[in-house]
């Protein structure tokens, strides 16, 4: 959703439903809050991590006379459809063939780290693995109708049983999952994977922001390698009855969204599943194993002969093989998808530079597809450190938002339109297009910024801010000089530190040096699903993990807490109060963009169509053809 997180808006990867860097690269979202790719790209002031899971709905775009190419941007249509009696196999794809290697490229984006369930949260990682290696309590299908993502069990019979309160929730463990040893998946190991997310020190990652808070003395246990030896009650399991029961801390009635993660998915009892080494290697329940991995380079999966389709009411194993691979150049991707020789025809790009845009949509037709996302990029100035309201209103003016894009490869109006909001577009109870923090929207306006600068009582050139870079990525580094270009002609002092990885890392390092030294840093977020409760709590809370900017206001969590105990019917409404409230009072974190994407596919990749749930390729359905 999500999975999102904090990115810079630049060019590389990152979530959370995880980002793009705002500064320096494209970084993709995190997948909670969706950190949306990871954070790849780094950012100049911060990068952003879109944790999680951004999620957005499917869509090829219109045509019409904007001026942008022929594509309108894409309202996200992630919605809350659900069913919970679909059953395996899924339906077949019309059309589609067996066989075929299929090469995608992530231009910018290093990719994961790990793979280990427990701390997936960029879109990168969670797109692929979710849709073809890892299963879980839940998944998204698409409806291939309407593009919409919809709610259907996975490693569960059904979407879970909760009590009255939602504060009990109990999954019946289907009997016909495996590994890819063959060995059947066990309630007791869907519930040791479920548990593993506690441990925040040993996998950090969504749990985070859900288990911690949510599962009953989440706050308490450290998890199984942290609080070794200790019991913990709050999960548990019947093998008997194949059960896995959830007791939560305060009613969640989302549990079975957050079912869909993969980590709410099992792990190996034993050691098998100690980190780091299990993040190298893990276990495959879905319809692809790992043949291998190098983090930051490439992954590549084949076939799992022990997966058994009608056991899952999602995914398909049309192709043989996937090769997939990270830290790509842009423009050499660009030219391969481009060509139309045997290269590209097999093969997938998850982004594609601005400056190629006109001549891709007009000779790609279909094949260039515009993926909706529920994400947004945003600024998040260090609120311990930049304590005047006025100071973070300058920086919203001096940000050269459409500069920027155009720098780091985006296609303002198309991939990129101005954010008002923290809810993105699509997501019930969102402010309206009416609403702006500052009483009209932000534009790069440095004269404006000036004042502001001066009603705070600093002439130009005296306030710095100190923000990072990705320095790996040329075009995170382009992106980077036209910030500080805007920053400086807006009254600030710019200094700015190239780091080498990923800027999601160095973010959620209290303890990093350089994370030290920042008072800016951007944010890329994407819901884990259409809730504002994916968008305020994980970066919003005092203390939550994913709060780069290091916000904290009791009037804010209190409203956080009361909101999650109003009837479900009244929540939407009070998720958009509060943004209008946080931006309005404090403007903590600047919302500057909401997203879309664009997919270059082959001429040779059958049913071209991208997954809402995540903001990637509807990677489950794609087939090869002949």
């Amino acid at each position: 959703m999500c999975q999102a997180v904090f990115a810079g808006e630049a060019h590389a990867g990152v979530h959370r439903r995880t980002g793009q860097s705002m500064i320096g690269t494209k970084g993709r979202r995190m997948r909670t809050g969706r950190m949306t790719k990871a954070l790849l790209g780094a950012t100049t002031a911060a990068a952003m991590v879109g944790l999680a899971a951004c999620g957005g709905g499917g869509g090829s775009g219109n045509e019409d006379d904007s001026g942008t190419g022929g594509r309108d941007f894409q309202e996200s249509d992630f919605g809350d459809a659900k069913d919970p009696e679909r059953t395996g196999p899924a339906p077949e794809v019309e059309g589609a063939q067996t066989g075929g290697t299929v090469t995608v490229y992530f231009p910018g984006d290093p990719g994961p780290d790990s793979l280990d369930p427990a701390v997936g949260w960029s879109v990168t990682g969670n797109s692929i693995q979710q849709a073809l290696t890892n299963r879980s309590l839940t998944q998204f299908a698409r409806d291939p109708e309407s593009g919409q993502m919809v709610l259907v069990p996975d490693l569960a019979v059904d979407l879970g049983q909760p009590n009255e309160d939602y504060t009990e929730w109990t999954f019946e463990i289907r009997d016909d999952a495996t590994w890819e040893t063959g060995d059947p998946v066990t309630a007791e190991e869907v519930a040791f994977g479920i548990t593993r997310t506690l441990d925040a020190a040993t996998l950090p990652g969504p749990g985070t922001a859900y288990s911690t808070p949510y599962f009953l003395g989440g706050d308490e246990y450290g998890g199984p390698y942290t609080d070794k030896g200790k019991a913990y009650d709050g999960v548990t399991f019947d093998d008997e009855a194949s059960t896995v029961t959830i007791k939560m801390s305060r009613p969640f009635p989302d549990m079975d969204y957050w079912g869909s993660f993969m980590a709410m998915g099992p792990a190996p009892l034993g050691d098998q599943a100690d980190p780091p080494d299990y993040g190298l290697r893990p276990l495959s329940t879905g319809p692809y194993k790992i043949e291998s991995f190098q983090p930051n380079e490439e992954l590549i999966l084949v076939k799992n002969d022990q997966w058994d389709p009608n056991s899952d009411p999602a995914r398909h194993q049309y192709v043989d093989r996937w090769e997939l691979l990270y830290n790509q150049d842009q423009a050499q991707v660009d030219e391969i998808m481009l060509s139309g020789n045997s290269k590209s025809q097999t093969a997938i790009s998850d982004s594609l530079g601005s400056n190629n845009y006109a001549r891709a949509n007009e000779e790609l037709g279909d094949r260039l597809y515009q993926q909706s996302t529920q994400c947004i990029t945003a600024l998040a100035p260090d609120y311990e450190q930049i304590t005047d309201i006025n100071v973070r209103k300058a920086i919203a003016y001096a940000y050269p938002y459409e500069d920027n894009w155009l720098a780091i490869g985006e296609v303002p109006g198309v991939t990129r339109v101005p954010a008002n909001s923290i809810m993105p577009p699509g997501m019930a109870g969102r402010p309206g297009d009416d609403y702006f923090a500052d009483g009209q929207q932000f534009t790069f306006n440095p004269e404006r910024s000036k004042e502001l600068l001066k009603e705070a009582g600093y002439e130009p050139g005296e306030y710095e801010l100190t923000v990072s870079y990705y320095e790996p990525d040329d075009l995170a580094i382009a992106g980077f000089n036209q910030v500080k270009k805007g920053y400086e002609e807006g009254g600030f002092k710019v200094r700015g530190i190239p780091i080498q990885d990923s800027p999601f890392d160095l973010y959620a390092d209290p303890d990093n040096k350089v994370n030290k030294e920042l008072n800016m840093r951007h944010v890329n977020w994407c819901s884990d699903w259409p809730s504002g409760l994916t968008m305020f709590l994980p970066i919003f809370a005092t203390g939550a993990e994913y709060n780069f900017a290091r916000f904290s206001e009791p009037s804010v969590d209190e409203e956080i807490d009361r909101i999650q105990t109003l009837p479900l019917e009244e929540q939407p409404g009070a998720w958009g109060a509060l943004d209008e409230k946080i931006g309005t009072d404090f403007l903590p974190v600047i919302p500057t963009a909401f997203l879309n994407d664009l997919y270059v596919f082959g001429e040779s990749i059958g049913n071209p169509t991208g997954d809402g749930a995540m903001g990637a390729p509807n990677f489950k359905d794609l087939y090869v053809t002949e």
